[in-house]
């Protein structure tokens, strides 16, 4: 783990590499306008084009300064919270090669600047390299903060990031090495001391009645898996639930993709992976609040016993779903996890799923789409993500289109219409909260990048971690 420690001035120490701010038009950040001095650049920044205009940067050897090189970072007309993240992301892609990183960012007089910086910088640093036969060697072993910080946002910081990388190691990991039994495994090692964590076999699943889980994984060889992560400090006075969809390899089952469509279907588990990382982060923080995070975990998959359009399960809550479509098969394992999370009568519900590609279509592969049942949950979710630099956008949870899915046989179906897609989906998912607070992430957009950019890389993003951090921090301070 990389070193992150506070420091003098950049004058006054040395280092491998020196990152400094810059604004539109050059003006200057804390730091930068000496470096520059220092190298004269004005005419190399003309001839580079180079304005300090957001998501630009440009390196020059260090001369004179006792640095290696240094990193000039544009934040635009006007820095915030997530600009300053960004522009640490941009560092820590880059910082790979360099041992030791100085910077100045976290002095832009914003308030978390210092955690933004922290952040940004470690998930612009984040690799998964397991399966490369020659990894790219990382020399990067230190990040210092010049002119000091506050160690208590260095150590959230890292916390948050900590929490983001786990999720996206297992949102990274290939299907195959990470059936539900091992994933469930990796997330109960991932704990510290005080989470408690209970591992529902297939067995105890049927004794228990988890129909939809168990129905999903019925084509599967490996059996599925309940995971229930229970953080419950002394003086908390709120409740939490968090439930994630543990889809660990989607084939569609009977109603089967398309071979392109299965090229990313490993991360059908990220937002199980977004909860694993959230209580993860949300315990080592100390938080003062109950958090209850549910996990149902298999694969859907078409073998002989696999579920068929038409089946009818029951679900944990006892109501009855027609399936007509095995590849809308997240709610049905949501059903369980949602129904078995209100049965616990928390303050708030929020689920975080890879649920349906027309949230995709609405809104692009940036932003989630949020569902809730009231407008103070939709509030409270929408600041967490806002804080936390999550892009998420209301959609309507339109109950006036509940009866398209009726069920002739069932108390309902398992899909709607060919538009609206996704808020069909929620209207299902809302049939299991037992009318508690509840709020619905779907993130099948930005819970996988096609490409690397600032914080960003491509693959597994960690998408609503950090939301969920934020909720719970914001819900513990009352």
């Amino acid at each position: 783990m990389i070193d992150i420690a506070t420091g003098p001035e950049p004058a006054a120490t040395s280092g491998d590499l020196l990152a400094v701010p810059v604004f539109a038009d050059l003006t200057w950040g804390p730091g930068a306008e000496a470096a520059a001095g220092a190298l004269d650049l004005d005419d190399f920044f003309t001839l580079k084009e180079f304005t300090g205009k957001a998501g630009q940067s440009i390196s020059v050897p260090g001369g004179a300064l006792p640095y290696r090189e240094v990193l000039f970072v544009g934040l635009g007309d006007e820095a915030d919270i997530e600009s300053v993240r960004r522009a640490a992301g941009v560092l820590g892609s880059r910082a790979a090669r360099h041992a030791s990183v100085v910077t100045t960012l976290h002095q832009i007089p914003i308030d978390g600047a210092t955690e933004a910086v922290v952040v940004g910088y470690l998930l612009g640093s984040y690799r998964f390299d397991t399966y490369k036969s020659d990894p790219k060697e990382v020399a990067n072993e230190r990040l210092v903060l010049a002119g000091g910080g506050h160690q208590a946002a260095i150590d959230r910081g890292r916390t948050v990031a900590t929490g983001v990388m786990l999720a996206r190691d297992l949102v990274n990991e290939p299907a195959v090495a990470s059936p539900p039994a091992v994933l469930a495994d990796r997330a109960a090692g991932a704990m510290p001391d005080s989470v408690d964590v209970e591992i529902i076999d297939e067995h105890e699943a049927a004794e228990r009645g988890f129909g939809g889980l168990l129905a999903v994984n019925a084509g599967s060889e490996h059996p599925a898996r309940m995971v229930i992560l229970r953080y419950t400090p002394a003086n908390a006075t709120t409740s939490l639930a968090l439930v994630g969809k543990g889809i660990v390899f989607d084939s569609g089952g009977l109603s089967i993709k398309p071979a392109a469509f299965m090229e990313e279907m490993k991360t059908d588990m990220a937002g199980a992976a977004a909860v694993i990382g959230a209580v993860q982060a949300i315990a080592e923080l100390g938080l003062e609040i109950t958090v209850i995070g549910i996990a149902p975990l298999t694969e859907n998959m078409p073998g002989g016993a696999a579920l068929r359009p038409g089946d009818v399960l029951r679900a944990y809550n006892g109501k009855t779903i027609e399936v007509l479509n095995t590849d809308a098969e997240g709610r049905l394992v949501l059903a369980d996890g949602l129904a078995l999370a209100a049965e616990m009568e928390p303050d708030l519900i929020v689920d975080v799923a890879t649920l349906t590609g027309a949230t995709k279509v609405a809104l692009g592969p940036a932003i989630a789409g949020l569902f809730a049942n009231d407008e103070e949950t939709t509030e409270a979710v929408a600041a967490a993500a806002a804080y936390a630099g999550e892009k998420v956008w209301p959609l309507p949870l339109e109950k006036e289109y509940r009866s398209v899915i009726d069920s002739p046989i069932a108390d309902m179906k398992n899909t709607g219409d060919r538009y609206g897609g996704a808020i069909y989906a929620a209207l299902l998912l809302a049939e299991f909260v037992d009318d508690r607070p509840w709020a619905h992430l779907d993130i099948a957009g930005p819970a996988r990048a096609a490409k690397a950019e600032h914080y960003i890389t491509k693959g597994g993003t960690g998408f609503g971690v950090r939301t969920l951090v934020a909720l719970a921090a914001q819900l513990a301070d009352g």
